[in-house]
């Protein structure tokens, strides 16, 4: 089946998601069942649910870190076999390079693609003014702080031009004020390069704070779409507006997260 014929429009399709895993040589762990999801070109989908539901090993499924064992992703319309620089990279710990500058980490990937020296610098330099660290470009990752940390990654992973960013909760190991700084910036990059972004937390504020749509998962193992929620509401966003207070309640009601 070719999907591009079935579903010209849309940027990530995953048909009927299944996975398990072994563990120690026989017991099966299901992960995830009967996953069904479209993602639509430049939408900012959030995926939400508690810890051990499932949602990054289906993030690490669209990635092509992980494969199905049955049904199958498709990005653009061509089926996903593997990691690809179509696809960005941002995880809660930061792995960075200790022995790199912040641009030279910033270039690792341009670098690696054989992009010359200057193109990769002015493309890097970009990202880096992007992201708020002009005038660091020079420090080392001990020199900066956990949320200046997390911003390289995301310079780094929208430096590739990649077709889709994928950020499994980024901002976990950040205090609540760095952490919602980080959002702020998270929506701004976004609207000032628009691209499909697919983002995991166990956050409802942090959800609703982000999200065109949300797609909560169920609170256990395996991993199923339990409900989604559409946040037809305006950037910048208020947490205490009625309309985002309803919306939380639903959520919050439907399933037990961190607050």
């Amino acid at each position: 089946m070719n999907p591009s014929t079935i579903y010209p429009q849309l940027k990530i399709h995953c048909e009927d998601i299944n996975k398990t895993f072994i563990q120690k040589g026989h017991i099966e762990v299901p992960v995830i069942r009967n996953v069904n999801l479209d993602v639509e070109e430049n939408e900012f989908l959030v995926v939400l649910g508690p810890g051990q539901c499932g949602k990054s090993t289906l993030l690490r499924i669209i990635a092509g870190l992980e494969t199905p064992d049955t049904g199958y992703v498709s990005m653009d319309g061509l089926l996903v076999t593997g990691p690809g620089p179509d696809r960005g990279l941002v995880f809660q710990g930061y792995t960075l390079f200790a022995w790199k500058t912040l641009i030279a980490n910033v270039e690792l990937g341009l670098k690696l693609r054989g992009v010359p020296k200057q193109e990769r610098h002015s493309v890097a330099s970009y990202y880096i003014r992007l992201v708020g660290l002009e005038g660091f470009e020079n420090h080392y990752p001990h020199q900066l702080s956990g949320g200046m940390k997390q911003r390289v990654g995301i310079a780094r992973a929208y430096a590739n031009s990649p077709g889709i960013m994928l950020l499994d909760e980024p901002f976990g190991q950040l205090d609540a004020q760095t952490r919602m700084f980080m959002q702020h910036k998270t929506v701004r990059i976004w609207e000032h390069e628009k691209r499909t972004i697919i983002f995991v937390t166990n956050n409802i504020d942090e959800a609703l704070f982000l999200a065109d749509r949300i797609i909560l998962m169920e609170g256990k193992l395996p991993g199923r779409i339990k409900n989604e929620y559409i946040v037809a509401l305006l950037r910048p966003r208020e947490h205490e507006s009625p309309d985002l207070l309803k919306l939380r309640a639903a959520i919050t009601d439907a399933t037990e997260l961190v607050l």
